[in-house]
């Protein structure tokens, strides 16, 4: 299953405006902005790789792997939120579990989830 493309931050100006006036928390292999979104709204995700992540297959990966973990836990936010998500050199070689950890360890530490 796949994340809807309205469900994603596309444009340049949303990432700009995110890494400017969001809130930021880095802990492993990710680096996580973000704001919150009017009630009603669903919550969106962007993800970058930057070339030091790796060649174009490791940074794909990457951002597959960011953006499944998200798609995943979307629902446990407590209020909708507007992301992006950024891939440090970290990840390469991370399975699916260690980097969902570190996106519910993120917004764990943020007391963005609902208690589960």
């Amino acid at each position: 299953m796949t994340l809807p493309r309205a469900n994603r931050v596309r444009r340049g100006g949303d990432y700009r405006r995110l890494r400017e006036a969001g809130r930021r928390e880095v802990l492993g292999c990710l680096i996580a902005n973000w704001r919150p979104l009017p009630e009603g709204q669903p919550s969106r995700v962007g993800v970058v790789a930057s070339r030091r992540v790796g060649s174009a297959v490791v940074r794909n990966r990457a951002k597959r792997l960011l953006r499944e973990a998200f798609r995943v836990h979307q629902h446990d936010f407590r209020e909708p939120l507007e992301v992006v998500l950024v891939a440090r050199p970290s990840i390469v070689g991370k399975r699916f579990g260690q980097v969902e950890r570190d996106l519910l360890g993120v917004f764990a530490r943020a007391k963005l989830l609902r208690s589960l």
